[in-house]
C-alpha cells in the first residue's frame, strides 16, 4: 500500500510538472497573441511578433499533450470526469487553439482578410488561457459529483466567482509573460511599446496576485499551516518586485525568468490547496477524486515511471536545443 501511494504522489507531481511546463512555455505566446493587436501598429512589427513565436509555439504544445496523455495513463478517472463534465468548455479551447493555429498561417497568405486572422489569433489566445484557468479553478475550488464521480451541474456551474478568479489572474499572468517574451525579441519603438504594456501589466498582476492568495486563504483556511503556500506567495511576490528592479536597470534578459517565478508562485499555491485532491466535490468531500481513489494500478505506475524518466529528459532537452536555436531578435518573416 505505502509503495503504490509513494507512486501515486509521483505521479501527481510530474503531471503538474508537466502542465507548469505548458503554462509557462505557451503561456508566453498566447501572451503575444493576445497582446498582438495592442503592441502591434504595422504589418511590420505584427509580423516580426509572430515570428518570435513561429517557431515554438507548436512545440510548446507538446508539454499540453504530454500532461493530458499522462493524467489519462496515471489517473483515469480523473481525466474521465473533466473530459466529460467540462466538455463544453474543454470543446471551446479545441475551438480556440485550432482558429489560434491557422490564423498565422492564413494570415501570411490572406493578405486581403489579415486583420480578421489577427483578431482570431488575439481572441483565440485569450479565449485558451481564460478556459484553461477556469477549468483549473474549478477543479481545486470543487464542483459537484454525484456516487458515481461524475460531473452534476452544468455550464453555469463552471463560471463561479472564485474558478473566473483563477482565470482572470492566469489570464494576466499570461500576458506579462508575453509581453516579457516581446520585450526579449523586439527593439527599438515597438519594444518600448512592450515595455509599456509590461509596466501596466505589472501592476495588474500585483493586484490580481494579491487577491488571489488572499481569496485561497478564506477558500481553504489549512494553507494557513503549509509551508508551501508561503514559499509561493514569497515566490509570485518576490518574482513581481524583480520585474521592477529589472525595468529599472534596464536588464531586459531578466524580464521572462522573473515572470516565470512569479507565475510558478500562482501554481504552487494552487498545488498547496488541491493536493491529494485531482477534482474536488464540492457538495461531499468524501465523493472527490484524489490520487489514491482515482488512480490506475501499480503495474500501470511502474511502467510509465520508466517511460518518464526516458521520456521526460528528452523532452526537457528537445526544448532547451530549440530555444537555442531561436534565440535573439525576431525578424520580420511570414507564418
Amino acid at each position: 500500500m505505502e509503495n503504490i501511494q509513494n507512486f501515486q504522489i509521483l505521479w501527481f507531481i510530474l503531471i503538474a510538472f508537466l502542465f507548469l511546463g505548458y503554462a509557462l512555455l505557451d503561456g508566453f505566446d498566447l501572451g503575444v497573441g493576445a497582446l498582438l493587436p495592442f503592441i502591434g501598429k504595422d504589418k511590420e512589427e505584427k509580423d516580426i511578433l509572430i515570428s518570435s513565436i513561429g517557431p515554438v509555439w507548436d512545440g510548446n504544445e507538446v508539454w499540453l499533450v504530454a500532461g493530458a496523455g499522462a493524467l489519462f495513463a496515471a489517473f483515469p478517472q480523473a481525466y474521465a470526469t473533466a473530459l466529460s463534465g467540462f466538455y463544453p468548455a474543454m470543446l471551446l479551447v479545441l475551438c480556440a487553439l485550432i482558429f489560434r493555429a491557422v490564423s498565422m498561417e492564413f494570415r501570411a497568405h490572406d493578405e486581403r482578410r489579415a486583420w480578421l486572422w489577427e483578431k482570431f489569433l488575439c481572441a483565440g489566445s485569450v479565449l485558451a488561457a481564460l478556459l484553461f484557468s477556469i477549468a483549473l479553478g474549478n477543479a481545486v475550488y470543487g464542483v459537484p459529483l454525484d456516487f458515481k464521480m461524475e460531473f452534476a451541474g452544468n455550464f453555469w456551474t463552471l463560471l463561479r466567482p472564485v474558478p473566473l478568479l483563477f482565470g482572470i489572474t492566469a489570464l494576466a499572468a499570461v500576458l506579462l509573460q508575453g509581453a516579457s517574451y516581446a520585450v526579449l525579441k523586439t527593439q527599438g519603438q515597438l519594444q518600448q511599446r512592450c515595455l509599456a504594456a509590461l509596466n501596466i501589466l505589472l501592476r495588474i498582476n500585483m493586484g490580481a496576485a494579491v487577491i488571489y492568495f488572499v481569496t485561497l486563504i478564506f477558500s481553504f483556511p489549512h494553507l494557513l499551516s503549509h509551508p508551501l503556500f508561503y514559499a509561493a506567495v514569497l515566490l509570485s511576490l518576490l518574482g513581481l518586485a524583480e520585474i521592477l528592479f529589472s525595468l529599472a536597470n534596464k536588464n531586459e534578459k531578466a524580464l521572462l525568468a522573473k515572470s516565470s517565478l512569479s507565475f510558478l508562485g500562482l501554481w504552487l499555491a494552487a498545488a498547496a490547496a488541491h493536493f491529494p485532491h485531482l477534482i474536488k466535490a464540492s457538495n461531499a468531500n468524501y465523493l472527490s477524486i484524489t490520487i489514491y481513489n482515482g488512480s490506475t494500478g501499480i503495474y500501470t505506475l511502474q511502467i510509465m515511471s520508466v517511460i518518464a524518466l526516458i521520456g521526460m529528459p528528452l523532452v526537457i532537452g528537445y526544448t532547451i536545443f530549440v530555444y537555442r536555436i531561436f534565440k535573439g531578435k525576431s525578424k520580420p518573416r511570414q507564418y
